[in-house]
C-alpha cells in the first residue's frame, strides 16, 4: 500500500472518530452510548469481537455488551439479552490485584495492553478463552485491551477488542498502532461521555429524589393527606398515556415527547409544594371548632353546666312556693326537668354531629346553631352570657367542610406558594413549563378556579390533566378529615356534573371514562368497598363517542 493510501485511510479513520465523538455527545440513552463506543471501536480496527466493560462499586469489571459479528453474538445493551459471564474481580482473595487477567490487568495498570495472538503470550491467563474457542470452533488470536479513564483520573471501565481483520485478505492481523492510537483517542472520549451521562443521571436521580422528598414531607405534615401527593403523580401519567395512545377523537394528534412526559411527571410531583407554608392547624383541622383541639369538649361541659344550673333554678322556685305556703306538684316538675335534660342532651348531640363538616349544611340546621347560641348560662363571675361564642357560631354554622371562609383563603394561598416557589427556580430548557402544569390544578374550564382565574383555551392539556387528577384522588381519598371516601359511581358522578358546570376539561374527563383510567386507578390504589358497579351511560354529561 502506498504512502498516499495510507495516509488517506488514516484520515477517513479520523473523520470517523470525529463523527463518533459527535454521536457520543449527542446520545442520551445509556445502552445505545455504550454500543456506540464498542461497535465504533470495531469499525474503526475492523475488529471481529470486542467486549465493554464498566467498573462496579464493589471493584469488579462487569460485561456490559459482547459483539462477535463471526460467531453473530450480541449480548447485552440495547439487545436485552443477558451476558452469563460474571463480573471480573479485580482483586483476588488474598487481597492482590487479579493481573493474570488481561483486562484487570488494563484497569489496574491504566496501560493498554495490544497482544498480537493470546495463544503465544505469556503472563496472561488466557484457558477461559481457549475454552470457549473449543466450544464455539473459534480462534481468538489477536487483543486490543483499552482502559478508560475519566477526567478524575479514574478507570471506569475497559475496551476489549478482538481479532483485527485485514479489509483485503479478510485474515486475521494484530492490532496496528494507529488501531491502537484511534481506540485509545475513541476511550477517551467515552470515559468522558459515560462520566458526563453518569453525572446527569446522579444529578437527575438527585432531582427526582428531592423533588419526593418535598411530597412525602407535605404528606407527613398531614395525616389527612398522606399519600395525595404520591397518588395524583400516578393518575396525571395514567391521563396523559392514554392521551398518547388514542388514534382519534380530540387526542388523536396529541403527542408527547419522552422530555415532555418527564416534564409533566415533575410538575404532578410539585403541584402542592406550596402547602409547606400551610398551617397545620389548617390543614389538619378536622372538625369546625378544631383549634389546637377541638373545642367540642368544652361545649360539652357547658351543656352538662347548663343541665345543673337549670335544674338549680327549678329547685330554687319549687323552694320559694313552699316557704311562701304554696304546693308544690313534684311530678310536674321532675317531667318539665326531665324535658329539659333530654332537649339540652338533643342539642348537645346535634352540636356534635354537626361539628363534623359535611358537603352541605342546611339552611334549618345553620338556624338551630343560632337558636342554641342564644341560651344563658352562668358563668365563673356569676353573669349571664350568651351559650355560644360568635367564633364558636361561625365556625359551627360552615356551609361545606370544616374550614371557615379566611382559613380556605389560606389552604387555597398554597397554589400561589406552589407558583411562586417554582417559578423561582432556575429550570433547565426541558423543565420550564413545570409552573403552569403545577400551578394550574385549581383552575376552572370557565375562568372561575384559582389563583388566576385561567380559561380552558389559556391552559394546557397536561395541565387541565393534572385538574381531574388531583380531584378525582381528593374525592375517593380515604383520609380526609371532613368525609368519608367516595366510591366509584359518586365520585364519577360528581366529576361528570363539574364537566357540566365547565368545571373540569370535557375531554380530557370522556378520556378519563371512556379509556376506564378511573378503574384501573381504583384497582391500584381504592378500598374493595369502593369499587362499585359504575354505569357509564349513566354519568351525567359524558360523551363515550368524542
Amino acid at each position: 500500500m502506498s504512502l498516499e493510501s495510507i495516509q488517506q485511510e488514516l484520515l477517513i479513520q479520523l473523520e470517523r472518530l470525529n463523527s463518533i465523538g459527535v454521536a457520543l455527545s449527542a446520545e442520551h440513552d445509556h445502552k445505545r452510548l455504550l454500543e456506540i463506543i464498542l461497535l465504533g471501536a470495531k469499525e474503526l480496527t475492523s475488529a471481529d469481537g470486542g467486549t465493554l466493560y464498566l467498573m462496579t462499586e464493589d471493584a469488579h469489571l462487569k460485561f456490559e455488551i459482547l459483539r462477535n459479528l463471526s460467531l453473530d453474538i450480541a449480548l447485552g445493551g440495547t439487545t436485552g439479552k443477558p451476558i452469563p459471564f460474571p463480573p471480573l474481580p479485580i482483586y483476588l482473595d488474598d487481597g492482590k490485584p487479579n493481573l493474570t487477567m488481561v483486562a484487570v490487568y488494563s484497569a489496574t495498570n491504566a496501560k493498554t495492553v495490544n497482544i498480537p495472538d493470546a495463544y503465544l503470550t505469556e503472563g496472561f491467563d488466557f484457558s477461559g478463552t481457549a475454552k470457549f474457542d473449543a466450544k464455539m470452533g473459534y480462534r481468538s488470536q489477536s487483543f486490543l485491551t483499552v482502559p478508560m479513564m475519566n477526567h478524575e483520573n479514574e478507570i471506569i471501565g475497559v475496551l476489549q477488542l478482538i481479532n483485527a481483520i485485514d479489509p483485503r485478505t479478510k485474515q486475521i492481523i494484530p492490532f496496528s498502532d494507529s488501531h491502537q492510537f484511534l481506540v485509545e483517542s475513541l476511550a477517551s472520549q467515552a470515559a468522558v461521555a459515560i462520566t458526563n451521562q453518569n453525572l446527569i443521571s446522579g444529578l437527575k436521580d438527585l432531582f427526582e429524589s428531592f423533588i419526593k422528598l418535598i411530597a412525602d414531607a407535605i404528606d407527613e405534615k398531614s395525616p389527612y393527606t398522606g399519600g395525595h401527593c404520591q397518588r395524583v403523580p400516578e393518575l396525571t401519567m395514567m391521563l396523559a398515556d392514554a392521551a398518547i395512545q388514542s388514534k382519534t377523537g380530540p387526542f388523536g394528534d396529541f403527542t408527547m415527547t419522552e422530555k415532555e412526559v418527564y416534564e409533566l411527571k415533575i410538575a404532578a410531583w410539585l403541584h402542592d409544594c406550596g402547602k409547606v407554608t400551610t398551617p397545620e392547624s389548617v390543614m389538619d383541622k378536622a372538625t369546625k371548632l378544631e383549634t389546637t383541639f377541638d373545642r367540642i369538649h368544652l361545649i360539652d361541659q357547658r351543656f352538662e353546666l347548663l343541665k345543673i344550673q337549670r335544674e338549680n333554678a327549678l329547685l330554687r322556685l319549687a323552694m320559694d312556693d313552699l316557704q311562701n305556703g304554696k304546693i308544690v306538684n313534684f311530678k310536674e316538675m321532675e317531667q318539665e326537668l326531665n324535658a329539659i335534660k333530654r332537649q339540652l342532651e338533643d342539642d348537645k348531640s346535634f352540636i356534635r354531629r354537626i361539628n363534623f363538616g359535611t358537603e352541605f349544611m342546611l339552611p334549618e340546621d345553620q338556624q338551630r346553631v343560632r337558636d342554641i347560641a342564644n341560651y344563658e348560662y352562668l358563668n365563673e363571675a356569676d353573669h349571664s352570657v350568651k351559650f355560644l361564642s360568635k367564633n364558636e357560631v361561625y365556625n359551627l354554622t360552615i356551609v361545606r367542610g370544616t374550614l371557615t371562609t379566611e382559613e380556605r383563603t389560606v389552604i387555597n394561598n398554597h397554589i400561589v406558594v406552589t407558583i411562586n416557589m417554582l417559578e423561582a427556580l432556575p429550570y433547565p430548557k426541558d423543565l420550564r413549563r413545570v409552573p403552569e402544569y403545577a400551578g394550574g390544578h385549581h383552575e376552572r374550564m370557565d375562568g372561575k378556579g384559582y389563583p388566576k382565574g385561567l380559561k380552558r383555551e389559556q391552559m394546557s392539556i397536561p395541565a387541565r390533566m393534572m385538574g381531574v387528577a388531583d380531584i378525582f384522588e381528593a374525592l375517593t381519598s380515604k383520609d380526609r378529615p371532613y368525609k368519608k371516601a367516595k366510591t366509584l359511581s359518586e365520585t364519577l358522578h360528581i366529576l361528570g356534573m363539574m364537566k357540566l358546570d365547565n368545571h373540569i376539561d370535557p375531554d380530557v374527563f370522556d378520556l378519563f371514562i371512556r379509556e376506564k383510567i378511573y378503574l384501573k386507578y381504583a384497582e391500584r390504589f381504592l378500598e374493595a368497598t369502593q369499587i362499585d358497579e359504575v354505569i357509564e351511560a349513566k354519568i351525567p354529561g359524558y360523551n363515550s363517542y368524542s
